[in-house]
């Protein structure tokens, strides 16, 4: 919310563009955009195979309910993308907090990936924490070529649980879509929609009173075979030896999909670092680094 007490719609419009290096004649990536607060774009750097990794800022320090944030990405034919946020997004408690809205107002964010041929976009935020009586629902919507790809991981934290805090009456919703674009028309390659809230915050076939949930999909260039998937599979599985937590790992229609269970926040991301690690050595480019902006004292990839 901002000084004069209204909610924040704060955007960001990114391009990310391939640029031949006329001396070695190596490519790299660069980055166009604008944006509007409290979303700020901070200064980008390029990985050692020309990637480029952007980290966005929101400088409000957090979501209140009726806050809204879209994102709109457009990798251009070739790019290499990272994107990140420069800490984790807060989500303050709604529900009971007005007279004039009662039952609470959700935050939202919205983002929409389109991906083209050749290009490759990796999506790694810091993780959301939700306060006690949050709502918060994002939409994410993916637009993929044939020979380009996409990696996203989130982590979201339901509570401050060091403060012995839970969720309570609070929310959690989230939607994915990924659709691949093809000469015969759309392919819809994964689609997913979940709720944490009452019951399910308990149920054993929810989070079972585990206050950490984290999701991991990679939508993987056609050219990749699903024995390379099948094989991705067994050495991702293997990834979870010394970290606590309940973990899977499943194929989609072309590429996997991960989900972490459990209570902490490290392991989750400590895992799925590694799968991401995994999926870089599967398509032959450089194993990646922990990122410049986030606050790691350990070397996840170990």
């Amino acid at each position: 919310m901002n000084k004069e007490g209204r909610a924040w719609h704060g955007s960001c419009d990114l391009r990310f563009v391939n640029r031949a290096n006329s001396q070695n004649l190596n490519t790299y990536t660069i980055h166009q955009g604008s944006y509007q607060a409290p979303l700020k774009l901070i200064r980008a750097s390029s990985r050692a195979d020309g990637r480029c990794e952007l980290p966005i800022l929101h400088t409000a320090g957090g979501l209140v309910g009726g806050d809204h944030l879209t994102m709109k990405v457009l990798a251009d034919e070739g790019s290499r993308s990272l994107l990140t946020n420069v800490a984790a997004q807060k989500v303050y408690g709604s529900i009971g907090r007005s007279k004039i809205y009662p039952n609470g107002q959700w935050a939202r964010q919205k983002c929409h990936f389109e991906i083209k041929e050749d290009s490759d976009c990796e999506w790694m935020p810091q993780e959301v924490i939700i306060f006690a009586n949050g709502l918060f629902e994002q939409e994410m919507y993916v637009e993929l070529c044939a020979s380009s790809s996409f990696l996203s991981a989130e982590v979201v934290r339901l509570g401050r649980t060091t403060s012995n805090e839970t969720l309570g009456l609070g929310c959690w919703r989230s939607s994915m879509e990924i659709c691949r674009i093809l000469p015969e028309g759309k392919s819809w390659e994964f689609v997913d929609r979940l709720e944490l809230s009452g019951e399910a915050l308990s149920s054993e076939h929810g989070m079972a009173n585990q206050p950490v949930m984290g999701s991991l999909v990679w939508a993987a260039p056609k050219s990749v075979s699903q024995n390379a998937i099948d094989n991705l599979l067994i050495s991702c599985r293997a990834k979870r030896a010394g970290l606590e937590g309940l973990m899977s790992c499943s194929s989609i229609s072309q590429g996997i999909s991960a989900r972490y269970r459990g209570s902490s926040t490290q392991a989750a991301r400590f895992w799925f670092f590694r799968i991401w690690a995994q999926v870089r050595k599967l398509r032959g480019l450089s194993k990646p680094e922990a990122l410049r902006v986030w606050p790691m004292q350990e070397y996840p990839f170990s």
